[in-house]
């Protein structure tokens, strides 16, 4: 092959990946960077360069692939995704056409492929029909979920509990800490804090709530603090339905914790002020009272309504108190 013909290769090439790896963006997403595609080994002389620079083509182009030939596939990076957004993004594909390509990989299935990101696309046009644009690269599932990560990041930022539920999700399926890091551009500082709340937290309650965009760190460790004081779950699915289905994920997420921290103080106080019950015998006559608080117990006996009792109590109180705790360490060490 002449060398003016190599270098037309060369430069159809270059301008692939120029146009590819670029697509143009639009008012409601804009695309990620790709990932470089992966390195083929050389073929000798001018033959393999040629080949190599038609897979290079083949890997940065943009196709269009009908979308039942897609799998949903790897960890899912939002809470909510099929909302009322997608039914925006749809008319605005049918008005104006796809105007960002999703990313996918080929399966293990021939002529299918497996989605990488751009899972709201992928639905949108899924409801509009027609073909979806998708970037086709063989990635492996580090490199595919790094990529999803980054694409998400840069296109529109998640909220502190979808990148906690992210990385929960991630460690759960056994990916590497350098890996997750690099999906979401986190330090390692940065995932362990992401981390230590999500796990405070109940599934349900953050399914009910939603992602929630402005609510950060505190504000979910405070909501999570109050596990220990509040059944949060009931109280969330209480809260919630009286609230239209309109209501925006953050509002929910404030009317829940109003809710649960006016609960727990409630609870608080019950137990401060204390709880007395009157003991009685087998025909109902008064024995004692029973008072419990935030702070002791106590056990009184009234004089005037069991004098022998009262007596005979004092008499042994030391001995039988002494004696109820040393069964009391018995029990617990046997339960051990």
């Amino acid at each position: 092959m002449s060398w003016s013909r190599q270098s037309k290769w060369h430069g159809a090439s270059l301008m692939a990946r120029n146009i590819f790896n670029q697509p143009p963006k639009d008012e409601k997403e804009s695309a990620a960077p790709s990932p470089a595609p992966v390195k083929s080994s050389k073929l000798p002389g001018s033959v393999g360069g040629l080949r190599d620079s038609l897979r290079e083509i083949t890997a940065n182009s943009i196709r269009d692939i009908e979308p039942d030939r897609i799998d949903m596939d790897g960890l899912r990076d939002r809470l909510i995704l099929e909302d009322s957004s997608i039914e925006d993004l749809a008319e605005s594909i049918r008005k104006h056409g796809q105007q960002v390509p999703i990313m996918v990989r080929p399966s293990d299935q021939p002529d299918r492929y497996r989605i990488i990101y751009g899972r709201r696309r992928l639905a949108a046009i899924r409801r509009v029909g027609g073909t979806v644009k998708a970037i086709v690269r063989t990635l492996d599932d580090d490199a595919s979920l790094i990529a999803q990560g980054q694409e998400n990041n840069l296109r529109l930022d998640p909220s502190f509990i979808e990148k906690s539920l992210f990385i929960k999700e991630m460690q759960e399926a056994g990916y590497k800490p350098g890996v997750i890091q690099d999906a979401l551009g986190l330090t390692r500082q940065g995932v362990s804090n992401h981390r230590v709340v999500i796990e405070q937290l109940p599934d349900e309650l953050v399914r009910l709530i939603g992602p929630a965009h402005g609510v950060g760190r505190r504000q979910w460790g405070d909501l999570a603090a109050l596990s220990e004081k509040a059944p949060l779950v009931d109280i969330a699915r209480e809260t919630l339905a009286s609230l239209p289905d309109t209501t925006p994920s953050s509002d929910k997420f404030q009317a829940v914790y109003v809710a649960c921290s006016s609960k727990a103080r409630s609870a608080a106080n019950q137990s401060a002020r204390g709880q007395t019950t009157v003991v009685k015998d087998n025909s109902g006559s008064p024995v004692g009272t029973l008072s419990v608080d935030g702070k002791s117990i106590a056990i009184k006996i009234t004089r005037k309504d069991n004098p022998e009792f009262g007596q005979w109590l004092e008499e042994r109180a030391e001995t039988t108190l002494r004696e109820l705790f040393e069964q009391w360490q018995n029990e617990r060490g046997s339960g051990s």
